[in-house]
């Protein structure tokens, strides 16, 4: 097939990367020159393990393009999928202006054209809106109702940053919600190879779905946090209970998640719980044990201060600023919380993030850190043997084994504060150590 991917951010990119594998033709269309540079030179605008190679293989292979033309990109495919930010509003529902721009745009291209076009919806909307909202705005610009030539799906995405090649190409199950049956058939073509179950929902299922997985996960986050804080106070290792109540396949469901360590961040799981909190509150929904998932979880932020402040101001690095390993989204990390409490608080903090470099990061993710710590620039360490030259208080949020080598050769009169259970941390013999949740 011939498909255009609009958006090229990390659904967006890991599009244009793994279609191709699957045999079809991609173009990659955005409003930001360099992404669509990085693309049509052979290189990802995203940190993702795997996804380099991938886009270099499929340029080279003249299986991918990337344009600022949406005139072109609508007028030489068969479907099109949108994957642009719906960032959140004060409310936290999603912000819809950029997708009812570019719905408006390929939808004015589709009316130029005679034949099938299928466009396909992949960012993060409230239930509802394909159907009540995007629908008529498509019909509308097209010159056309869906049906007639013109088919409109909602395609949730679960991709996890830092694995999102492998969730593409391994995903649980394919949910597709489409507004016609020529939508389903067309979303199968695409698919073809990929393996898992292909589900054909209501689109408001499919919509809904996206929210009610990103919530479940914080919740098994929190839960994992909130009962390892208390079984460390009652003298347990909680990772020990954990792996056993994970042992129940039949009732406790999956490992995913439940596992202590720290909070939970990025662009999806904070905003998305926000989002279906307005839900439930504006239908008069009283869901107090989710409700409370945002204060466990920064109550879970405050946590790792207290544990780092407990011996004063001393000097810290601090390993990994973006919010899982693998990436450089920076976007709702709850590392950066915790960097912006030490810097407020007066703490000298050296910062080491392998996957984080100031001159790669693009769009949402510059101005979400240009706003949280303006001076980044300053306290990024290129080197981890950098970051803990002056440290007394190592912080360990994420680190490569790489990385942890050189912490435990560099750093064994420290105090070592370990936020993510790193076996070989423990074993180190470090001055003093200390997990968060054991």
């Amino acid at each position: 097939m011939k498909v255009s991917v609009f958006g090229l951010g990390y659904v967006g990119a890991v599009s244009c990367a793994c279609l191709p594998e699957l045999g079809h033709e991609v173009v990659g269309v955005d409003i930001n020159p360099l992404k669509v540079e990085l693309i049509a030179s052979g290189q990802s605008p995203v940190v993702e393990e795997g996804i380099e190679e991938l886009i270099a293989s499929a340029v080279k292979a003249g299986k991918l393009t990337a344009t600022q033309d949406v005139a072109r990109a609508v007028r030489d495919t068969e479907i099109s999928l949108i994957s642009v930010a719906t960032p959140a509003l004060p409310n936290f529902m999603p912000d819809l202006t950029a997708l009812d721009a570019v719905v408006g745009q390929i939808g004015a291209e589709i009316a130029k054209k005679d034949g099938q076009h299928t466009l396909v919806i992949r960012s993060t909307v409230a239930p509802g809106t394909t159907r009540a909202r995007i629908a008529p705005l498509l019909e509308q610009a097209a010159g056309r109702k869906i049906g007639d030539r013109l088919s409109l799906v909602f395609n949730p995405e679960f991709l996890r940053e830092g694995s999102s090649v492998s969730d593409f190409h391994n995903p649980p199950q394919t949910i597709v919600g489409s507004l016609d049956e020529a939508g389903v058939e067309v979303m199968k073509r695409l698919y073809t190879g990929v393996p898992g179950s292909f589900v054909a929902a209501d689109v408001g299922v499919a919509e809904s779905v996206k929210y009610l997985c990103n919530v479940f996960h914080a919740l098994k986050i929190v839960f994992a946090n909130e009962a390892g804080a208390v079984l460390k106070e009652a003298g347990l290792d909680s990772r020990d209970v954990l792996a056993l109540f994970c042992e129940d396949k039949q009732l406790n469901i999956s490992k995913a998640y439940l596992r202590p360590g720290f909070a939970f961040g990025g662009s999806c799981l904070p905003k998305e719980v926000k989002g279906f909190l307005t839900i439930a509150r504006e239908r008069g929904v009283d869901i107090p044990v989710l409700g409370s998932l945002l204060n466990s979880n920064e109550a879970h932020i405050s946590r790792a201060y207290d544990l780092i402040a407990a011996a004063g101001r001393k000097p810290v690095a601090l390993f990994g600023l973006a919010f899982k390993p693998g990436t450089d989204d920076l976007r709702d990390s709850p590392l950066v919380v915790l960097a912006e409490r030490l810097l407020g608080k007066g703490f000298d903090l050296a910062i080491y993030d392998k996957f984080v470099k100031i001159a790669r990061l693009l769009g949402k993710n510059k101005e979400y850190i240009d706003r949280e710590i303006p001076h980044l620039d300053k306290l990024l360490q290129e080197t981890p043997d950098a970051a803990l030259a002056r440290a007394e208080i190592v912080v360990v949020g994420h680190a490569d084994a790489e990385t942890r080598q050189r912490i435990i050769s560099l750093a064994k009169g420290a105090r070592v504060v370990d936020l993510n259970g790193y076996a070989d941390l423990r074993a180190a013999g470090f001055a003093q150590y200390e997990g968060i949740c054991w």
